[in-house]
């Protein structure tokens, strides 16, 4: 089976089910501020998840593209991929547990022809504080799953939020997919990493509300989130044992080896698939609808992160050619038919990673400048302690096995757990911020950060009022605290410039105007002069948000009732984001 095939197919099933197809949303998430970027096919649905009507109805389903970061440095094993397409399908207070796991059982039996024995699955096996999920249990039962495929597992693997300290949570019921190979001990389970079992599918249920005592109240709308990987599950359909062994990634492996073998060079298979899965990566992040750029913040900090990687194994295996466009064009032109955007960002993507080439190479000789000086200095003790090899992992993203390289050529030994403490020590804290960072999410689009959406909406009017209409959002974050817009525009904006925006959306603020909700085709709202970043992207029918006179928007939502909620408008700092890229950061005081 191919990846098309599976896409087509799995979207098929469930519209052939009432769902409604809706297209990927961008990679930065716009309803859900807490991530850097759109992890999973629910973060697009979040008002909608509580509770706000969705143009599309109340089953959905989609093939959403994904950016995961937490686990970068497990890229290049069998599975782990930094961007991934994500299948999903929900039921927004619509149909519950019964249709919903019976569905996925459907599917993966008579349309992918799964065979019975070779699933397992896990239930919420109960606590203190909620009941076992005995409903999902009998149901996967009552369709022919005998005791052994079933496994109980307590909150840490079956359920899922709340996303902060209240809001939506519930059990959930994992799917697994059982590999022909021994068991690891006699407690093998879907719970350990042995690699028998292969999770392929989630079910969320959406089913209570925990307040802020510890309590749990039923929720008036109860959803159904569910997951699947495409990539994991094209490996598995196809016989495959590695994602890297499918046609997603062969025609970059095969581009990868011919240009090894062109250099005269051999590079281990992990960093061959390093480069591969970091290409695909990155290319879909500079082809974004939104444009990623690399820079040293936030989204465009990672897609750095992850080029410079790919340029530190290019010359560690001695390789000084720029291959990163020869590789991104196999990307754009595997992944162009079902994301059109990449084609039409092709210019941009390319310009991106020579840039980015290009600087790295300063950067990287910077850093050999500087280990070379560690070394000259130690040369007499024969260790490199582990806080200076991390030093230039952490300042010069040099790998380990790179410094412990130029150090060996001196007869020098690095102190491997002495890096190894400061690199747990870096994970720990990146892990505790992606945590946090993704901590509030459901919780957080509450009254303010909808007012604060609508003050991105008028903002995005006065700029483009002011500064002229090439300025085109480019993403925007929004906290309890501020919101931050970024925008295209060449040049830093004045602080008369800045003044005039400010006084256009305090202006519209003042007037109090009524904010209007219309739901219409994309055509009608382009024609009727609304905005919107993803053009053909947009489902049969869009949501277009109307502040007369100011704005006009295609938007998710959710907003303000009346500009005049906003009480008043601030900016508070005008800066570069990246290459042609503004940012502001403003506040609004409230009643």
């Amino acid at each position: 089976m191919t990846a098309n095939e599976l896409r087509t197919m799995y979207v098929n099933f469930f519209k052939e089910r009432g769902h409604k197809e809706i297209a990927s949303a961008s990679l930065l998430p716009e309803n859900d501020p807490t991530v850097l970027f759109t992890t999973a096919g629910m973060h697009p649905l979040v008002p909608y998840l509580l509770g706000e009507p969705h143009p599309g109805g109340k089953r959905l389903t989609d093939v959403q593209k994904c950016v995961r970061t937490e686990d970068i440095d497990e890229v290049g094993d069998d599975t782990h991929c930094t961007f991934f397409e994500m299948l999903g399908n929900w039921s927004l207070g619509d149909y519950f547990k019964q249709e919903s796991i019976s569905m996925s059982f459907e599917f993966l039996t008579e349309y992918l022809h799964i065979p019975l024995e070779r699933l397992a699955v896990t239930v919420f096996a109960g606590d203190e504080s909620m009941p076992a999920d005995v409903e999902a249990e009998e149901i996967w039962k009552g369709l022919g799953l005998k005791n052994h495929q079933i496994f109980r597992y307590g909150r840490e693997n079956n359920w899922w939020g709340p996303a902060g300290q209240t809001g939506p949570c519930g059990p959930d019921t994992e799917i697994f997919y059982v590999m022909d190979r021994p068991e690891c001990g006699p407690n093998c389970g879907p719970a350990c990493n042995c690699g028998k079992y292969v999770e392929i599918w989630n079910n969320v249920f959406m089913q209570f509300n925990q307040e802020a005592d510890g309590t749990f109240t039923e929720l008036k709308q109860k959803n159904v989130d569910t997951g699947m990987g495409l990539e994991r599950v094209l490996t598995i359909l196809n016989g495959k044992t590695n994602v890297y062994d499918t046609e997603i990634f062969l025609p970059m492996m095969q581009t990868l080896e011919d240009i090894l073998e062109k250099e005269g060079k051999i590079v281990p298979e992990r960093e061959k698939r390093i480069i591969c899965e970091h290409t695909r990566a990155v290319t879909f992040m500079l082809g974004d609808p939104m444009k990623i750029s690399p820079s040293n913040t936030e989204q465009g900090y990672i897609l750095r992160r992850l080029i410079r990687r790919m340029i530190r194994l290019f010359r560690k295996a001695d390789i000084h050619t720029n291959y990163l466009c020869e590789l991104s064009g196999v990307v754009i032109g595997q992944y162009g038919p079902v994301y059109p955007e990449l084609g039409e960002n092709r210019e941009f993507i390319l310009e991106q990673l020579q840039r980015e080439y290009h600087l790295f190479s300063k950067t990287l000789d910077e850093g050999l400048k500087k280990a070379n000086r560690y070394l000259d200095r130690i040369e007499q003790k024969g260790i490199l302690s582990g806080e200076l090899a991390f030093r230039l992992y952490d300042t010069f993203g040099f790998p380990i096995e790179f410094t412990s390289e130029l150090a060996s050529e001196r007869g020098i030994q690095v102190d491997m757990d002495g890096f190894r403490k400061k690199f747990d020590e870096h994970q720990n804290k990146s892990r505790q911020g992606a945590a946090g960072k993704f901590a509030g999410g459901l919780t957080t689009n509450n009254e303010h950060t909808a007012r604060l959406h609508t003050a991105t909406h008028l903002l995005n009017g006065a700029l483009r009022k002011v500064l002229g209409e090439e300025v085109s959002q480019r993403g925007s974050n929004i906290t309890s605290e501020r919101l931050r817009f970024d925008f295209s525009f060449g040049r830093k904006v004045t602080k008369e410039e800045l003044e005039k925006v400010e006084a256009i959306v305090n202006e519209a603020i003042q007037k109090k105007i009524d904010v209007i909700l219309e739901e219409m085709t994309p055509e009608k709202a382009y024609e009727e002069g609304a905005m919107g970043v993803f053009s053909e992207k947009y489902g049969e029918i869009v949501k277009v948000y109307t502040i007369p006179g100011y704005s006009k928007e295609i938007c998710g939502g959710p907003h303000a009732q009346n500009t005049g909620e906003l009480v008043s408008f601030k900016i508070k700092k005008e800066e570069a984001s990246s290459a042609g890229v503004r940012r502001i950061k403003a506040v609004i005081q409230e009643f």
